[in-house]
């Protein structure tokens, strides 16, 4: 491993970092609402180290507690995770000529903070290489996703000893504002996270996760229309 690539990594590693303040309490609250819902503590591990996506597992664990059918709790899960499938998308020209094991890797890893943190380097650092741009991701998922597990089992184990005064809750929220928040650098930006605000508020009698995702494409398409139209008036 050269030095360049060891920099990377840690880089990485200090960036995912301060996501620790809001992903701890978030885990514990998976942690504390799946065993509430009557999964056992292996049954909660699994269910993190299998999805390892907070949003898809708390809308599956919601629809479970409502006695939702199987298929209807699989297809929310899945539409809420659908933008995994744009996050891969946008990280194939930075990533795709890795080998096959790492890109394997990475897809599993592939969760919002470790997309928003390497997204965002890999635009300030185009001439990065690419095991450069694997020590980074991996730098960050170092400190985000081992931390996942283990907080969903203390909360598993913990579970109603927890204070509700504590209010573990504001983690979900404050945590994909501190994703987005960063990113709002330009006016296409800006449109398209507007877009989806409105959208997603339009669309929120939909079926779990189905609004989420129209509204995520309809602020893909405005952010892109943006896009051209700001290079159009600089040409």
């Amino acid at each position: 491993m050269t030095s360049q690539v060891r920099s990377a990594y840690w880089r990485g590693f200090r960036a995912g970092v301060p996501f620790l303040v809001v992903l701890i309490p978030f885990a514990m609250v998976f942690g504390v609402v799946a065993t509430e819902a009557g999964l056992s503590v292996a049954e909660v591990l699994g269910f993190s180290a299998l999805v390892i996506a907070g949003a898809a597992q708390i809308t599956a664990l919601q629809l479970m507690q409502d006695n939702a059918p199987v298929l209807m709790v699989l297809v929310a899960a899945l539409a809420v995770n659908l933008r995994m499938a744009m996050y891969s998308a946008a990280l194939v020209p930075h990533l795709g000529a890795a080998p096959l094991w790492q890109r394997a890797v990475i897809a599993y890893f592939n969760v919002d903070q470790t997309f928003a943190l390497a997204q965002a380097e890999y635009e300030k650092r185009p001439a990065m290489t690419v095991p450069e741009r694997v020590a980074f991701f991996l730098g960050v998922a170092t400190p985000v996703c081992p931390p996942w597990y283990l907080f969903t089992w203390i909360g598993a184990v913990v579970g109603a000893r927890i204070p509700p005064e504590l209010a573990l809750d504001f983690a979900v929220p404050i945590t994909f504002l501190a994703i987005i928040a960063p990113a709002l650098r330009t006016l296409a930006h800006v449109a398209a996270a507007l877009t989806s605000i409105v959208m997603a508020l339009l669309l929120v009698w939909m079926p779990s996760g189905v609004g989420v995702l129209l509204a995520a494409l309809a602020a893909m398409v405005v952010g892109a229309r943006v896009e051209l139209w700001l290079e159009a008036r600089k040409a």
